[in-house]
């Protein structure tokens, strides 16, 4: 009878302000009040839908209110400035400070456990530099493409027009045009708001083939020659997986596709779209290769390579078997996290399925040195990195720029509310929704985006600097040193297996990757 209590509580002050009112007449008002309540409580008895609601009539509830507000108590209140997940205080104030253009510095000293794995930390030099250069660039494109590509070291990470709203595609592209780096389109194809920046595109192409798709699905070259073309596209990214979640399809349902979501993708509008899991236009390593090829002539000569989690090792394997036999290459390839985000994924996808990007940077680094491709083909690593520091371990352990997707959504404004695959994102960034996306305006958050970028590389250099290089593709293995037990730290290059140049085409055997290799080939994604 105990778990009634409230209710009846409740029941007694409608009663009491009820009586009271025929002298009094505003209790009318707290009489409609505790009426409201009795009427929530009756009804909590008689649903069957809830257990804790039929059983705690209105104290139920109370319940039910303090889970929804749990992550705003926790992250505001309860986690210290290292916590928090996916990103923690510390980092998203960093990013804040950087994208409004005022100081990041911190006082006092660090909060990070230093004392413990899996810390890490610069080597830096008694011979400190100070690099004049204040935009270091990257050229991309193996030898024989046409029109290589010279790319920031820092850029946008791939976000679909629809997983975002217009006003958040449009600021970034604005703030990209301004920085002078690059905005990856997401595989949701180019949308009008992509375009209406004028900045840098690099052009995703999934398994849904978005903005070239054939009424079948597959890839269409007609309307990807027509698109790829444009003056705003530089490259092209085939997305193999993503780290949120890779070797999942998709599906977009019909009630979602927009006219200005079909106009992006290609698609009927208000028909439901799937998404295979694995690509349609080639199905082994020199048939992947054969379309890389393709893209690159129907493009007139743009840069093509290609994204992926790393899984299975001796897939990517066979794709570099078929890279020395045949000598044809991609021009860059993107090893995307298992730590990477996405508006929406199974628990099981963004929790066990996929390499983390360090495990992933430094075996893709191995392959590529190891058949001797790595001077051929730049390797771009993205993943949950907005620190200059961040950045500077990634380049130092074979990443040539670094692209981040969560970085300059925190630049727009984005609380980590995580709301995203709700369509009601309180800041107006993935959503849809117009009333949400008005808060959001272009013009303010471009300047934030643009700002993000400048001071994160000006970071970055100043990192650079203390290692005692000029540039980041300086940076080297040894300049990493990792905690690997509480006693014991070494430098990246001994802390990692790292392989020298050409060891898998003169000794694979003898390697850390022999199980691997044994098994890749360069005719099919199975293993031999």
């Amino acid at each position: 009878m105990i778990r009634f209590i409230p209710f009846l509580i409740t029941l007694a002050l409608f009663a009491g302000s009820l009586w009271g009112a025929q002298s009094v007449t505003w209790l009318y008002g707290l009489a409609g009040l505790f009426g409201s309540a009795v009427l929530v409580g009756l009804y909590d008895m008689a649903q069957t839908q809830h257990t804790l609601w039929r059983n705690f009539p209105i104290l139920g509830r109370m319940r039910w209110v303090a889970e929804s507000l749990r992550p705003f108590f926790r992250s505001y209140i309860v986690e210290s400035e290292t916590e928090g997940r996916p990103f923690n205080h510390e980092e998203r104030r960093m990013v804040y400070r950087r994208a409004k253009n005022v100081s990041s510095v911190e006082p006092f000293g660090s909060h990070l456990d230093i004392q413990s794995p899996p810390y890490e930390w610069l080597a830096h030099s008694i011979g400190a530099a100070h690099p004049g250069e204040t935009d270091p660039r990257i050229l991309v494109g193996a030898p024989g493409t046409a029109k290589p590509y010279s790319a920031s070291v820092l850029n946008i990470s791939a976000m679909s027009f629809g997983s975002l709203g217009a006003h958040a595609i449009e600021a970034l592209n604005r703030g990209a045009a301004k920085g002078g780096f690059f905005h990856d389109s997401g595989e949701g194809g180019i949308s009008r708001y992509h375009k209406a920046g004028g900045g840098d595109l690099v052009w995703e192409l999934g398994s849904g083939y978005f903005g070239c798709r054939a009424p079948n699905g597959g890839f269409d070259p007609v309307q990807f020659e027509a698109t790829a073309k444009s003056d705003q596209v530089k490259m092209i990214e085939i997305k193999l997986s993503q780290g949120a979640k890779p070797g999942h399809g998709g599906v977009l349902p019909g009630a979602k596709v927009t006219p200005e979501i079909a106009e992006a993708r290609g698609i009927p509008v208000g028909e439901t779209c799937y998404s295979p899991a694995h690509h349609t236009a080639f199905d082994d390593p020199k048939s992947m290769l054969d379309f890389i090829d393709q893209l690159r002539e129907l493009s007139g000569g743009k840069p093509v390579g290609f994204k992926l989690c790393i899984g299975n090792r001796w897939e990517f394997l066979a794709i570099c078997k078929a890279m020395v036999e045949t000598g044809q290459r991609a021009d860059f390839i993107v090893i995307d996290g298992a730590e990477g985000g996405t508006g929406a994924a199974p628990a099981e996808f963004l929790d066990y399925v996929g390499a983390p990007l360090r495990q992933g940077l430094v075996f893709a680094r191995n392959a590529l040195v190891g058949c001797g491709l790595k001077d051929d083909i730049k390797l771009a690593a993205s993943g949950k990195q907005v620190s200059a520091f961040a950045m500077a371990a990634s380049l130092a352990l074979g990443a040539d720029w670094i692209n981040t997707a969560r970085g300059f959504m925190f630049s727009l404004g984005c609380i980590q509310s995580l709301h995203c695959h709700n369509n009601t994102c309180p800041t107006g960034i993935a959503t849809s929704d117009p009333g949400r996306q008005r808060g959001l305006v272009v013009s303010d958050k471009a300047e934030r985006v643009y700002h993000f970028h400048k001071n994160t590389v000006a970071a970055l250099m100043e990192v650079v600097g203390a290692a005692g290089c000029q540039h980041p593709s300086e940076l080297a293995p040894h300049h990493i040193i990792h905690r690997v037990t509480a006693d014991e730290a070494l430098p990246a290059d001994l802390a990692y297996d790292l392989l020298a140049p050409g060891a898998l085409l003169a000794a694979p055997l003898e390697t850390s990757l022999a199980r691997d290799w044994t098994m890749a080939q360069s005719t099919s994604f199975k293993p031999a």
